[in-house]
């Protein structure tokens, strides 16, 4: 092998590396900017992303009605969580709840998840503006008189509504059904991922066409 072949061949495996170990980090819960990181620093990223890297999921902040209560009769109704994420394929998410559970469910939870590290002091910003599209579309339930609570959680967004929807007794999940991209392809859907594994019904809603 040249010179300039085994430069290549290192090279290539440097950057080979770095991007296999950023996606790991991505997918379990952190903010995509990692992959750049991870590009330059190669394999010297692999002993970072194993000390940074946390595991599961987490509340950040719940609204003024705190998380659900655990159910105590099922019979009152449909429980319902709904991932929003101030697309216009979740507001549509919102909009189908509304239109068709609104005033019969037992209550419907907003969820956003964020990276783990947008629940850091630097990153906080992440967090203020999904807790305020939260109580934003909380306080358009209200005004309907749909019993809604919400909630800001922290890490893999497929993984993380899973693990809340079976923690808080939900009965159906609601998301918008979002294109398939190049970030969907490589980093898979959030979608897809919870039609495959959800412990309950997920309802997927298109965007509007308006």
């Amino acid at each position: 092998m040249t010179s300039f072949g085994s430069v290549a061949a290192f090279a290539a495996l440097w950057i080979v590396t770095g991007l296999v170990t950023g996606f790991w980090m991505i997918r379990r819960g952190h903010h995509p900017l990692w992959l750049l990181i991870a590009v330059v620093l190669g394999p010297l990223f692999v002993p970072i992303a194993l000390e940074r890297a946390e595991h599961g999921s987490r509340l950040v902040f719940a609204g003024p009605d705190g998380p659900p209560s655990p159910r105590t009769n099922p019979s009152e109704g449909l429980r319902i969580l709904i991932g929003l994420d101030g697309s216009p394929e979740s507001q549509e998410a919102l909009t189908t709840a509304s239109k068709l559970f609104g005033l019969t469910c037992e209550r419907i939870v907003l969820a956003e998840v964020v990276s783990f590290d947008a629940t850091e002091e630097s990153g906080r910003t992440e967090v203020d503006a999904a807790s305020a599209r939260l109580a934003a579309a909380a306080d358009v339930l209200k005004s309907r008189s749909i019993p809604v609570s919400f909630e800001v959680l922290a890490g893999p967004p497929a993984k993380t509504l899973r693990s809340w929807a079976d923690r808080q007794d939900i009965d159906l999940i609601i998301i918008g059904r979002r294109g398939r991209g190049l970030t969907n392809r490589l980093m898979g859907s959030v979608s897809a991922d919870l039609v495959q594994h959800s412990p309950v019904p997920v309802l997927l809603t298109p965007q509007s066409a308006e």
